[in-house]
């Protein structure tokens, strides 16, 4: 594990779902995918250790769903879309990000998200 993190089995688990499911998933979400092959494994160390990835620069906390944090492995800089019907967040890597305004301030973070109706939940509703 890189930036300064002690690796473990558990870490590196977490670290790894998020890195290979572009789902965005929740704390929740990763905590019930990995508990059938670490049965030890506790939400408090899920929570604990999605913070530190996030904190050491890893992974980018997500503000895009109403109810749960979400957390993305993408760290090129990206836009989201998120479906209001099935809450499906999906990356668009080729959306223009805005330039940040000019002012005696410094920016260290852009969010630009999108809500609508994927196609999918479009057509059949």
């Amino acid at each position: 594990m890189q930036h300064g993190i002690k690796p473990s089995m558990q870490r590196l688990a977490i670290a790894d779902y998020i890195a290979s499911h572009f789902t965005h998933p929740t704390a929740d979400e990763i905590y019930l995918a990995l508990l059938p092959e670490i049965p030890t494994l506790s939400k408090t160390t899920v929570y604990n250790t999605v913070n530190l990835l996030v904190d050491a620069g890893m992974i980018t906390e997500l503000n895009v769903d109403d109810k749960n944090a979400r957390y993305d492995a993408v760290m090129k800089p990206h836009a989201h879309f998120r479906c209001r019907f099935c809450g499906k967040i999906m990356d668009l890597m080729d959306c223009k990000l805005p330039q940040p305004p000019q002012g005696d301030f410094m920016v260290d973070e852009v969010s630009l998200s999108f809500s609508g109706y994927c196609n999918e939940c479009r057509n059949n509703n």
